[in-house]
């Protein structure tokens, strides 16, 4: 198929197109490159400022010079109903002009709109906690920033995610949080669980040490979104296991690189601390655990069952965050007095777990055989 990925977040749409041109597919990648992230991309839609003029460049740009990069394609799938840096109102326009020139466009379901937020925030909610609520309570990044809430309850952004959600062929989840927040949108049949893809080809694991001298933790993280990924806790809670167990470990922080850059500096980690609001492990543990290392993060039973690793053989490698810092802080202490191997043995079954269930070319092969299945019931 000839496929077009409009956007990108953490680099989850360049990789999809790894795996979907190992099977054989035609794939353009059009995206701002996660701005500082600088993740590779084809086509360019970056937006150069924040004010009116640099907005009309790129709305100019969109309309007039890139206009016949954006058309022809069986499938376009757009990582947000946000899809471009412009006012909602003109992501319509485009949105419309995308659905008339091209056979299909899906949504990839990789971050925050209206059906999430309402997820988040319904008294009948499956999710016990998110960014957005704590077991009923107001979570501390809804507390800090209640418009990121309240925006996407009202126009114009509600209005572009009823929109999107009304014409798109399906959705397609990389998360077992976005899967339910996209099946309050949309019927059963057009929601499918994808995955987070990575290029476990492209990574080499390293080998933790037996019985290393210092566990090394290892937070990476997005300087200003430390309360909505719980990171600001993990470090409070990994620095008081250290004041407890003085000499065992190390903390690295690492803010806002450049994606290759990143992933270089990654490599040294034996620990790597995520996120704590999470159900699922997202693409910073997954890479780890591609690499071989342990990962913090959402794990939830939930979560394992939903993709079949409930069993009493399943494999659930991730150490799952607790959301409150007293129960951080005691996992931990947990990592930092682990038997000798024990990091080392689960960070081989990190490895395996993302061979199964997010090499690029296996989440690929869902993306494609949902697509097409959708794109034939209607044809």
């Amino acid at each position: 198929m000839k496929i077009l990925l409009l956007g990108d977040a953490s680099n989850c749409h360049r990789t999809l197109a790894t795996g979907l041109r190992k099977l054989g597919d035609d794939v353009t990648v059009a995206s701002d490159g996660t701005t500082w992230m600088n993740t590779e991309r084809d086509i360019d839609i970056m937006r150069h400022g924040t004010g009116r003029l640099a907005g009309a460049e790129l709305w100019w740009r969109i309309k007039h010079r890139l206009h016949s990069r954006l058309k022809g394609y069986d499938v376009v799938s757009l990582h947000n109903p946000v899809f471009l840096n412009l006012r909602p109102e003109r992501c319509r326009l485009i949105f419309d002009r995308l659905k008339k020139e091209n056979r299909s466009v899906f949504l990839t379901a990789l971050g925050t709109d209206t059906p999430y937020v309402e997820e988040c925030i319904a008294p009948d909610s499956r999710l016990r906690y998110s960014e957005f609520r704590h077991f009923g309570a107001a979570a501390p990044f809804a507390v800090e920033h209640p418009e990121q809430e309240t925006d996407w309850l009202k126009e114009p952004l509600k209005g572009l995610c009823s929109h999107v959600y009304g014409n798109i062929d399906g959705a397609v989840a990389v998360l077992y949080e976005y899967f339910l927040s996209a099946g309050r949108a949309l019927p059963e049949e057009k929601c499918c669980y994808g995955g987070i893809p990575i290029d476990t080809d492209a990574i080499r694991p390293v080998e933790l040490p037996e019985n290393p001298d210092k566990i090394r933790l290892f937070l990476g993280r997005h300087s200003y979104r430390t309360s909505i990924k719980g990171t600001d806790r993990l470090e409070t809670a990994a620095r008081r296991a250290m004041e407890r167990h003085p000499g065992k470990a190390e903390l690295v922080i690492v803010e806002n690189r450049p994606y290759k850059e990143y992933t270089e500096l990654l490599r040294s980690a034996h620990v790597v601390l995520d996120q704590a609001y999470s159900y699922t492990p997202a693409t910073n543990a997954l890479l780890a655990m591609a690499y071989g290392q342990c990962a913090v993060s959402g794990a939830e039973p939930e979560y394992y069952s939903f993709i079949g690793e409930d069993g009493p053989c399943g494999n659930r490698p991730v150490f799952n965050s607790p959301t409150d810092v007293e129960g951080m802080t005691a996992l931990m202490e947990s990592i930092i007095t682990s038997p000798r191997g024990a990091l080392r043995e689960r960070g081989l079954r990190s490895r395996e777990f993302v061979e199964k269930h997010n090499s690029a070319t296996v989440v690929a092969r869902r993306f494609r055989d949902f697509w097409q299945q959708r794109i034939y019931s209607s044809d």
